[in-house]
Protein backbone atom coordinates (compact mmCIF):
# COMPACT_ATOMS: atom_id res chain seq x y z
CA UNK A 1 0.00 0.00 0.00
CA UNK A 2 1.49 3.35 -1.47
CA UNK A 3 1.87 6.31 1.08
CA UNK A 4 -0.83 8.19 -0.74
CA UNK A 5 -3.08 5.49 -0.57
CA UNK A 6 -2.11 5.38 3.14
CA UNK A 7 -2.83 9.35 3.67
CA UNK A 8 -5.94 9.11 1.83
CA UNK A 9 -7.36 6.45 3.70
CA UNK A 10 -7.05 8.19 7.10
CA UNK A 11 -8.44 11.57 5.88
CA UNK A 12 -11.29 9.28 4.69
CA UNK A 13 -11.46 7.72 8.43
CA UNK A 14 -11.44 11.36 10.01
CA UNK A 15 -14.22 12.81 7.50
CA UNK A 16 -16.56 9.71 8.53
CA UNK A 17 -15.90 10.61 12.01
CA UNK A 18 -16.43 14.33 11.90
CA UNK A 19 -20.20 12.75 10.04
CA UNK A 20 -20.89 10.41 12.96
CA UNK A 21 -19.92 13.65 15.02
CA UNK A 22 -22.17 15.92 13.65
CA UNK A 23 -25.04 13.51 13.62
CA UNK A 24 -24.25 13.33 17.80
CA UNK A 25 -23.81 16.83 17.94
CA UNK A 26 -27.48 17.25 16.79
CA UNK A 27 -29.29 14.69 18.40
CA UNK A 28 -27.61 15.53 22.00
CA UNK A 29 -28.59 18.99 22.02
CA UNK A 30 -32.19 18.39 21.10
CA UNK A 31 -32.51 16.27 23.90
CA UNK A 32 -31.65 18.29 26.68
CA UNK A 33 -34.58 19.77 28.99
CA UNK A 34 -36.44 22.49 28.10
CA UNK A 35 -37.79 24.27 25.18
CA UNK A 36 -35.26 27.61 24.04
CA UNK A 37 -38.31 29.22 22.29
CA UNK A 38 -39.98 29.31 26.34
CA UNK A 39 -36.41 30.63 27.33
CA UNK A 40 -36.33 33.17 24.96
CA UNK A 41 -39.87 34.59 25.56
CA UNK A 42 -39.13 34.75 29.37
CA UNK A 43 -36.09 36.20 28.86
CA UNK A 44 -37.09 39.05 27.05
CA UNK A 45 -40.69 39.52 28.52
CA UNK A 46 -39.95 38.15 32.09
CA UNK A 47 -43.51 36.20 32.42
CA UNK A 48 -44.71 32.73 31.23
CA UNK A 49 -45.65 33.20 27.34
CA UNK A 50 -48.42 32.30 25.53
CA UNK A 51 -49.02 29.16 23.64
CA UNK A 52 -49.56 30.99 20.09
CA UNK A 53 -46.35 32.78 20.81
CA UNK A 54 -44.47 29.66 21.51
CA UNK A 55 -45.26 28.09 18.33
CA UNK A 56 -44.59 31.58 16.10
CA UNK A 57 -40.95 31.36 17.99
CA UNK A 58 -40.40 28.25 17.65
CA UNK A 59 -41.43 28.75 13.67
CA UNK A 60 -38.80 31.19 13.47
CA UNK A 61 -35.85 29.05 15.11
CA UNK A 62 -37.25 26.16 12.58
CA UNK A 63 -37.88 23.93 15.61
CA UNK A 64 -41.46 22.83 13.97
CA UNK A 65 -39.69 21.46 11.04
CA UNK A 66 -39.23 17.35 10.59
CA UNK A 67 -35.89 16.22 12.48
CA UNK A 68 -34.94 14.85 8.78
CA UNK A 69 -35.09 18.14 7.30
CA UNK A 70 -33.86 19.79 10.57
CA UNK A 71 -30.39 17.26 10.15
CA UNK A 72 -29.89 17.57 6.31
CA UNK A 73 -29.84 21.43 6.55
CA UNK A 74 -27.45 21.14 9.64
CA UNK A 75 -25.19 19.14 7.87
CA UNK A 76 -25.32 21.13 4.95
CA UNK A 77 -24.70 24.41 6.67
CA UNK A 78 -22.21 23.28 8.64
CA UNK A 79 -20.45 22.25 5.86
CA UNK A 80 -21.04 25.80 3.60
CA UNK A 81 -19.77 27.50 6.80
CA UNK A 82 -23.28 28.90 8.11
CA UNK A 83 -23.65 27.97 11.60
CA UNK A 84 -26.65 30.11 11.83
CA UNK A 85 -27.32 32.80 14.19
CA UNK A 86 -27.34 32.90 18.24
CA UNK A 87 -31.11 32.20 19.79
CA UNK A 88 -30.06 34.55 22.32
CA UNK A 89 -27.19 37.07 21.51
CA UNK A 90 -29.23 39.35 19.19
CA UNK A 91 -29.18 39.16 15.55
CA UNK A 92 -25.23 38.12 15.88
CA UNK A 93 -23.70 34.61 13.70
CA UNK A 94 -22.23 31.94 15.75
CA UNK A 95 -19.24 31.83 13.55
CA UNK A 96 -18.36 35.26 15.13
CA UNK A 97 -19.29 34.77 18.67
CA UNK A 98 -17.27 32.17 19.00
CA UNK A 99 -14.21 33.79 16.84
CA UNK A 100 -14.71 36.48 19.64
CA UNK A 101 -14.22 34.30 22.39
CA UNK A 102 -11.56 31.63 20.70
CA UNK A 103 -8.78 34.76 20.89
CA UNK A 104 -8.89 34.14 24.50
CA UNK A 105 -9.37 30.45 24.70
CA UNK A 106 -6.48 29.84 22.65
CA UNK A 107 -4.17 31.91 24.37
CA UNK A 108 -4.96 30.07 27.75
CA UNK A 109 -4.94 26.77 26.42
CA UNK A 110 -1.72 27.75 24.27
CA UNK A 111 0.06 29.34 26.99
CA UNK A 112 -0.48 26.22 29.30
CA UNK A 113 0.16 23.58 26.64
CA UNK A 114 3.50 24.89 25.80
CA UNK A 115 4.51 25.31 29.69
CA UNK A 116 3.51 22.01 30.59
CA UNK A 117 4.96 20.25 27.82
CA UNK A 118 8.17 22.27 28.26
CA UNK A 119 8.65 21.72 32.40
CA UNK A 120 7.38 17.60 31.49
CA UNK A 121 9.37 16.69 29.21
CA UNK A 122 13.08 18.34 31.71
CA UNK A 123 11.62 16.75 34.89
CA UNK A 124 10.75 13.90 32.99
CA UNK A 125 14.49 13.42 31.61
CA UNK A 126 15.40 14.52 35.06
CA UNK A 127 13.54 11.84 36.80
CA UNK A 128 14.30 8.58 34.10
CA UNK A 129 18.28 9.72 34.26
CA UNK A 130 17.64 9.85 38.48
CA UNK A 131 15.31 6.96 38.81
CA UNK A 132 14.73 5.64 42.03
CA UNK A 133 16.82 8.79 44.05
CA UNK A 134 15.30 11.69 45.32
CA UNK A 135 14.21 13.73 42.66
CA UNK A 136 12.17 11.41 40.92
CA UNK A 137 9.93 10.34 44.33
CA UNK A 138 9.66 13.95 45.06
CA UNK A 139 8.57 14.33 41.42
CA UNK A 140 6.04 12.07 41.25
CA UNK A 141 4.34 12.65 44.31
CA UNK A 142 3.78 15.94 44.07
CA UNK A 143 3.01 15.36 40.69
CA UNK A 144 0.33 12.80 41.26
CA UNK A 145 -0.79 14.82 44.19
CA UNK A 146 -1.67 17.94 41.33
CA UNK A 147 -2.90 15.43 39.05
CA UNK A 148 -5.35 14.40 41.47
CA UNK A 149 -7.13 17.18 42.29
CA UNK A 150 -10.31 18.09 40.47
CA UNK A 151 -9.16 20.78 38.24
CA UNK A 152 -12.33 23.10 39.46
CA UNK A 153 -11.46 22.92 43.24
CA UNK A 154 -7.76 23.40 42.15
CA UNK A 155 -9.13 26.64 40.83
CA UNK A 156 -10.73 28.18 43.92
CA UNK A 157 -8.17 27.52 46.04
CA UNK A 158 -6.03 29.28 43.66
CA UNK A 159 -8.59 32.54 43.94
CA UNK A 160 -8.59 31.77 47.93
CA UNK A 161 -4.75 32.03 48.41
CA UNK A 162 -4.10 34.82 45.59
CA UNK A 163 -6.78 36.98 45.21
CA UNK A 164 -8.70 36.42 48.22
CA UNK A 165 -6.27 36.57 50.76
CA UNK A 166 -3.74 38.80 49.39
CA UNK A 167 -5.26 40.39 46.54
CA UNK A 168 -2.42 40.17 44.44
CA UNK A 169 -3.12 38.87 41.03
CA UNK A 170 -6.99 40.55 40.05
CA UNK A 171 -9.51 37.81 38.77
CA UNK A 172 -12.68 39.75 37.82
CA UNK A 173 -12.89 42.08 35.54
CA UNK A 174 -11.22 40.31 33.07
CA UNK A 175 -10.44 41.37 29.39
CA UNK A 176 -13.13 39.54 27.42
CA UNK A 177 -13.06 41.11 24.02
CA UNK A 178 -10.57 42.60 21.89
CA UNK A 179 -10.93 46.21 21.65
CA UNK A 180 -11.44 47.84 17.70
CA UNK A 181 -10.00 49.87 16.58
CA UNK A 182 -6.57 48.37 18.40
CA UNK A 183 -5.69 51.37 20.61
CA UNK A 184 -2.32 53.12 19.96
CA UNK A 185 -0.77 52.53 23.32
CA UNK A 186 -1.50 48.34 23.84
CA UNK A 187 0.82 47.78 26.94
CA UNK A 188 -2.22 48.00 29.17
CA UNK A 189 -4.45 45.72 27.14
CA UNK A 190 -1.49 43.38 27.02
CA UNK A 191 -0.79 43.80 31.14
CA UNK A 192 -4.41 43.20 31.52
CA UNK A 193 -4.78 40.11 29.47
CA UNK A 194 -1.48 38.73 31.19
CA UNK A 195 -2.72 39.82 34.87
CA UNK A 196 -6.12 37.25 34.45
CA UNK A 197 -4.60 34.89 32.72
CA UNK A 198 -2.07 33.53 35.39
CA UNK A 199 -3.90 31.49 37.75
CA UNK A 200 -6.31 30.03 34.50
CA UNK A 201 -3.13 28.96 32.71
CA UNK A 202 -1.12 27.75 36.36
CA UNK A 203 -4.37 25.23 36.97
CA UNK A 204 -4.49 23.76 33.98
CA UNK A 205 -0.63 23.26 34.01
CA UNK A 206 -0.39 21.71 37.22
CA UNK A 207 -2.93 19.87 36.43
CA UNK A 208 -1.71 18.30 33.49
CA UNK A 209 1.90 18.10 34.26
CA UNK A 210 1.89 14.48 35.64
CA UNK A 211 0.47 13.20 32.97
CA UNK A 212 3.45 14.48 30.85
CA UNK A 213 6.01 14.54 33.00
CA UNK A 214 5.65 10.56 33.89
CA UNK A 215 5.19 9.64 30.39
CA UNK A 216 8.01 11.41 29.49
CA UNK A 217 9.77 9.74 32.46
CA UNK A 218 9.33 5.77 31.20
CA UNK A 219 9.43 6.29 27.83
CA UNK A 220 13.52 8.06 28.71
CA UNK A 221 13.63 4.78 30.86
CA UNK A 222 12.86 2.30 27.67
CA UNK A 223 15.25 4.08 25.61
CA UNK A 224 17.70 3.81 27.90
CA UNK A 225 17.62 0.32 28.19
CA UNK A 226 18.08 0.04 24.32
CA UNK A 227 21.36 -2.01 22.70
CA UNK A 228 22.36 1.39 21.40
CA UNK A 229 22.28 3.26 24.96
CA UNK A 230 24.37 0.16 25.72
CA UNK A 231 26.84 0.14 22.94
CA UNK A 232 27.34 3.91 23.26
CA UNK A 233 27.89 3.64 27.13
CA UNK A 234 30.95 0.88 25.58
CA UNK A 235 32.32 3.28 23.27
CA UNK A 236 33.01 5.44 26.35
CA UNK A 237 30.63 8.49 25.51
CA UNK A 238 29.65 10.76 28.31
CA UNK A 239 26.08 10.73 29.87
CA UNK A 240 25.09 13.98 28.14
CA UNK A 241 26.00 13.07 24.95
CA UNK A 242 24.38 9.73 25.13
CA UNK A 243 20.96 11.61 26.84
CA UNK A 244 21.12 14.29 24.72
CA UNK A 245 22.23 12.90 20.98
CA UNK A 246 20.76 9.20 21.83
CA UNK A 247 18.35 8.83 24.09
CA UNK A 248 16.05 11.95 23.92
CA UNK A 249 15.28 12.05 20.42
CA UNK A 250 13.87 8.47 20.40
CA UNK A 251 12.14 9.08 23.88
CA UNK A 252 10.33 12.38 22.64
CA UNK A 253 8.92 10.19 19.87
CA UNK A 254 5.34 9.47 21.88
CA UNK A 255 4.91 12.71 23.23
CA UNK A 256 3.37 13.47 19.59
CA UNK A 257 0.74 11.36 20.12
CA UNK A 258 -0.04 12.47 24.11
CA UNK A 259 0.00 16.08 22.86
CA UNK A 260 -2.50 14.88 20.11
CA UNK A 261 -4.64 13.17 22.90
CA UNK A 262 -4.36 16.41 25.49
CA UNK A 263 -6.04 18.30 22.84
CA UNK A 264 -9.45 17.10 23.84
CA UNK A 265 -8.53 17.32 27.62
CA UNK A 266 -7.22 20.83 27.63
CA UNK A 267 -10.33 22.15 26.26
CA UNK A 268 -12.44 20.05 28.75
CA UNK A 269 -10.48 21.53 31.49
CA UNK A 270 -10.38 24.70 30.38
CA UNK A 271 -14.51 25.06 30.26
CA UNK A 272 -14.30 24.48 34.34
CA UNK A 273 -11.31 26.59 34.56
CA UNK A 274 -12.88 29.61 32.64
CA UNK A 275 -15.97 28.90 34.52
CA UNK A 276 -14.23 29.31 38.17
CA UNK A 277 -12.39 31.92 36.88
CA UNK A 278 -15.02 34.04 35.34
CA UNK A 279 -12.41 34.45 31.90
CA UNK A 280 -14.93 34.50 29.59
CA UNK A 281 -13.27 32.59 26.63
CA UNK A 282 -15.32 29.28 24.54
CA UNK A 283 -15.50 27.41 27.78
CA UNK A 284 -17.37 30.14 29.82
CA UNK A 285 -18.96 30.94 26.59
CA UNK A 286 -20.31 26.89 26.15
CA UNK A 287 -21.66 27.07 30.41
CA UNK A 288 -23.40 30.49 29.11
CA UNK A 289 -24.82 28.26 26.14
CA UNK A 290 -25.83 25.50 28.29
CA UNK A 291 -27.99 27.47 30.75
CA UNK A 292 -29.95 29.00 27.93
CA UNK A 293 -30.40 26.15 25.87
CA UNK A 294 -28.82 27.85 22.90
CA UNK A 295 -28.82 25.42 20.25
CA UNK A 296 -27.23 27.02 17.22
CA UNK A 297 -23.92 28.45 19.60
CA UNK A 298 -23.92 24.91 21.34
CA UNK A 299 -23.65 23.02 17.71
CA UNK A 300 -20.89 25.33 17.00
CA UNK A 301 -18.66 24.95 19.98
CA UNK A 302 -18.93 21.17 20.19
CA UNK A 303 -18.52 21.07 16.63
CA UNK A 304 -15.06 22.85 17.13
CA UNK A 305 -14.13 20.96 20.01
CA UNK A 306 -14.80 17.42 18.33
CA UNK A 307 -13.00 19.02 14.97
CA UNK A 308 -10.02 19.77 16.99
CA UNK A 309 -9.74 16.41 18.16
CA UNK A 310 -10.36 14.33 15.05
CA UNK A 311 -7.62 16.93 13.43
CA UNK A 312 -4.64 17.26 16.33
CA UNK A 313 -4.86 12.90 15.94
CA UNK A 314 -4.79 12.95 12.58
CA UNK A 315 -1.75 15.14 11.74
CA UNK A 316 -0.30 13.27 14.92
CA UNK A 317 -0.02 10.37 12.91
CA UNK A 318 1.52 11.90 10.04
CA UNK A 319 3.67 14.20 12.49
CA UNK A 320 4.64 10.77 13.88
CA UNK A 321 5.86 8.69 10.76
CA UNK A 322 7.73 11.65 9.47
CA UNK A 323 10.00 11.75 12.86
CA UNK A 324 10.09 8.07 12.68
CA UNK A 325 11.36 6.12 9.85
CA UNK A 326 11.10 3.06 11.38
CA UNK A 327 7.08 3.73 11.69
CA UNK A 328 5.09 2.41 8.75
CA UNK A 329 1.79 3.69 8.11
CA UNK A 330 0.08 0.03 6.90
Amino acid sequence: MSMRTVVLKKVANAFITILIILVANFVLFRMLPGDPAITFIRTGAGHSPNPDLILRQREIFGLNDPLVIQIGKYIVNTFTGNWGYSFFQGDQLVVDIIAQKAVWTLLLVGVSTFVTIWIGIVIGSISAWRRGKFFDVFSLSWGFFFYAMPTFWFGYMLIILFQERTGIIPILPAIHELPYPFPTDPGGLVFGALSHLILPALTLTLVQLAGISLIMRNSLIDTLTEDYIVTARAKGLSDRSILKKHAMPNARLPMVTVIALNVGFVLGGAIQVEEVFSYQGLGWLTVEAVEKGDYPLLQGLFLLITFSVVIANLVSDFVYAWMDPRVRLE
